[in-house]
């Protein structure tokens, strides 16, 4: 057993608006703690490969500017270890006499900690193994909501409002494609600033429920019919009848990502695929597709303070819990029974286990399948995570 005090923090995955706010909360008390602190540079890929930087003389200064810079300061990964991969790392961690890891990521992350954390206890060496969640996806399961996720969903709600203005200044359709591989609610979070029902976005669409072409194209004649414009936002992830990716379907080229994945965001051809439908069936001449892709992480200023605060306060009870608790752990924030006005995080404590390679899936009661919209339980449970700071705005006709 170590006697010290190392600890390595690394951060992987998809960077997000407040994720350095967490590594800054880490950061702050393990210097309280008198630790020795090392960041792996570009996640998991940087301790195989020994790239490491210290991290204990970030002047007070520099951690203020940190907390505020968006992106992932140490740098990510979207390596996605195995066995191997993950013994491989527990040599490294060995060999530096490291006692504390600190991984700020989503899924795969808490994944990767999981096996580590078993393979250090196989070979007797004490290594406690901390996630640190954070993911705009908002899919980590036993947590009510993730870090970047209420900054992600406050950057969609204000596109969709800004979108809002400009077809109503030049009528047509608009079609918005928003990040999600499996779960809705980013793209449901369009929503949210709504203020009038003839307000959009009228449609949304999200993987949990199939997607029909046929039923497409009946809502937006309703909706056009109706109002002289549409504006729909639809979820990267949107699957047939027979769960398959819609954009699998219409893929031409072979485009997938290092964990084998279709990409999704770095592809504009479900947008232009669906525009196109548009234009074809209904003879609609003026219809815009847009793939939202990386800017939903990371545009700046467009952070929640709720988000900020959540996230920096997750740095920070992480290291609190971690001084109390010896054993590896995620962790979260406590689901919410009820979704009021009132609203008060409770960071908890659940094991790598119940977390680790699981999806949290948009539940039905925050969805309306037939009317292809958000319910008020939804609105209501996303509106207090986006921060109160937005400019009041109007309608003439």
């Amino acid at each position: 057993m170590p006697n010290n005090n190392n600890i390595l923090i690394a951060q992987g995955g998809g960077p997000t608006n407040v994720i350095n706010q967490s590594l800054a909360g880490i950061i702050i008390n393990e210097k309280k703690n008198k630790s020795k602190i090392f960041g792996s540079l570009n996640g998991v890929n940087g301790i195989i490969n020994n790239n490491f930087v210290t991290l204990n003389n970030i002047l007070p200064d520099e951690i203020t500017m940190l907390r505020n810079t968006p992106g992932a300061a140490l740098g990510s990964t979207r390596d996605k270890p195995d066995q191997k991969y993950c013994e491989e790392i527990y040599n490294v961690l060995k060999k530096k006499k490291i006692n504390k890891f600190y991984y700020i990521g989503g899924n795969d992350s808490s994944d990767s900690l999981r096996i580590i954390s078993q393979y250090s206890k196989e070979k007797n060496y004490s290594l406690q193994c901390i996630h640190v969640p954070k993911t705009i996806d908002n899919d980590l399961v036993l947590n009510d909501h993730t870090p970047g996720f209420g900054s992600a969903a406050k950057y969609v709600a204000q596109l969709f409002s800004g979108i809002n203005f400009d077809v109503r200044s030049l009528p047509g359709v608009y079609i918005g494609v928003v990040m999600g591989r499996h779960a809705g609610f980013l793209t449901a979070s369009s929503s949210i600033l709504r203020n009038k029902s003839s307000d959009g976005p009228h449609i949304i669409l999200i993987p949990e429920f199939s997607f029909n072409i046929k039923d497409f194209i009946t809502s937006i004649k309703s909706v056009f019919n109706k109002y002289g414009r549409c504006i729909i936002a639809v979820s990267e992830g949107i699957k047939n009848k027979n769960n398959i990716l819609y954009s699998k379907k219409i893929q031409s080229s072979s485009e997938y990502d290092d964990h084998g994945n279709i990409q999704l965001s770095g592809s504009g051809m479900l947008g232009d695929f669906l525009a196109n439908e548009v234009k074809n069936k209904l003879k609609i001449s003026r219809v815009r597709a847009d793939t939202l892709g990386y800017s939903q992480r990371c545009f700046l200023g467009s952070a929640s303070e709720i988000d900020q605060k959540e996230a920096f306060q997750i740095g920070l009870k992480a290291v609190s819990f971690s001084n109390a608790n010896k054993n590896s752990f995620s962790i979260g924030i406590e689901e919410r029974k009820f979704f009021s006005k009132k609203y008060n995080p409770k960071f908890i404590v659940n094991k790598l286990i119940d977390i680790a390679g699981k999806t949290k899936i948009m539940p039905g009661k925050f969805y309306n399948s037939k009317k292809f919209d958000v319910t008020n339980d939804f609105l209501n449970y996303c509106r207090p995570l986006i921060g109160k700071k937005f400019p009041r705005t109007t309608s003439i006709v």
